[in-house]
């Protein structure tokens, strides 16, 4: 089994930045694909972005391309996606998940098996 544990979340201001983390429970963490993924109240939960087994392949939503960035550091068991030029719009719960079994970098939740507890995100204007 693999347990995933968010931080790095909070409050930000419009145009300011944030980095979240996910620690991984254990080594295999480096043989399978991450994703983040957002859920506002009362909207359905919606990828972010997605980063490779190794690291070479990245995959972002069109509403965070050029101001977020994934990646990935194997050795420490952690993902990261750092948040700049946050707007209002970027609230949300974020969540890290993993998918053992990917063939591609997917946007889609249900190919994830596993998912941390989400960190709360909360950007004022």
């Amino acid at each position: 089994q693999v347990q995933l544990v968010e931080s790095g979340g909070g409050l930000a201001q419009a145009g300011g930045s944030l980095r979240l983390s996910c620690a991984a429970s254990r080594r295999t963490f480096s043989t399978y694909t991450m994703g983040w993924f957002r859920q506002a109240p009362g909207k359905e939960r919606e990828f972010v972005a997605g980063i490779s087994w190794s690291g070479g392949s990245t995959y972002y939503a069109d509403s965070v391309k050029g101001r977020f960035t994934i990646s990935r550091d194997n050795a420490k068991n952690t993902v990261y996606l750092q948040m700049n030029s946050l707007k209002p719009e970027d609230t949300a719960v974020y969540y890290c998940a993993a998918d053992v079994r990917a063939v591609r970098v997917s946007p889609l939740p249900h190919e994830y098996e596993y998912w941390g507890q989400g960190t709360q995100v909360t950007v004022s204007s």
